[in-house]
């Protein structure tokens, strides 16, 4: 099973880029994406939300089962247009906490991908020290980010691969993706039990149809 996360950063904008031809030659079997930017009415969408109207009417949570297995699509909120949304984005960390605790109660096995929208440590960023003070790399946000491995989810990309320079989203001013300067702010977390199922976990940055890379799993559940 191949398990791909892609923010799109405008679905409308990848499709002239010939994200659909893209699509058809992959052997995805699930891709979540994210930051679409369109309503309902300019494309068939689908939201099962998280039950919270504040979120839900942001469309930021999709949740689909497939047999034993639960995966997440989810587009956690930015805080760099200031206070207000900074505020918005540590409410909604501390109740999406909770409430992938409350569904691993009944859902054991769960894959949560998405733009989490947090670089966690100095290697997923080109420039810790100076943005040691922009969100997305505050210690806050960081601290969160560790306390959610510690509720039993495993950092896939990281479980294979611990270099530097692994980054899933670069500007794109200043030819930040030909330097390669970004931040990994991509992921897809999986719950242990899922580990020795896991066979690889990759960054596809050859993608070109949105400042974010894809970032895909394939588990073995053979």
């Amino acid at each position: 099973m191949k398990i791909a996360t892609y923010n799109l950063n405008g679905i409308r904008s990848a499709i002239n880029k010939d994200w659909l031809s893209w699509i058809k030659k992959t052997d995805f079997d699930v891709i979540c994406v994210q930051e679409l930017k369109a309503q309902p009415d300019q494309l068939d969408l689908i939201e099962y939300g998280c039950g919270n109207p504040d979120f839900d009417k942001e469309g930021r949570v999709i949740r689909a089962d497939f047999g034993d297995i639960s995966v997440f699509s989810i587009y956690f909120p930015s805080g760099t247009t200031g206070d207000i949304r900074q505020s918005v984005k540590y409410v909604f960390l501390d109740f999406i906490l909770d409430y992938l605790k409350e569904i691993k109660k009944k859902r054991k096995k769960l894959i949560v991908c998405g733009d989490y929208n947090i670089a966690n440590n100095a290697i997923d960023i080109h420039d810790p020290i100076g943005n040691k003070n922009s969100s997305g790399f505050l210690i806050e946000e960081r601290t969160w980010l560790d306390k959610f491995w510690e509720t039993g989810f495993i950092d896939s990309l990281r479980h294979f691969n611990k270099e530097p320079h692994q980054y899933t989203w670069r500007s794109f001013r200043a030819n930040a993706r030909a330097n390669n300067k970004g931040w990994r702010i991509d992921y897809i977390a999986i719950t242990k039990n899922l580990v020795a199922q896991l066979k690889s976990a990759v960054i596809m940055p050859e993608a070109l149809h949105s400042d974010h890379c894809p970032m895909v799993i394939e588990l073995d559940l053979g």
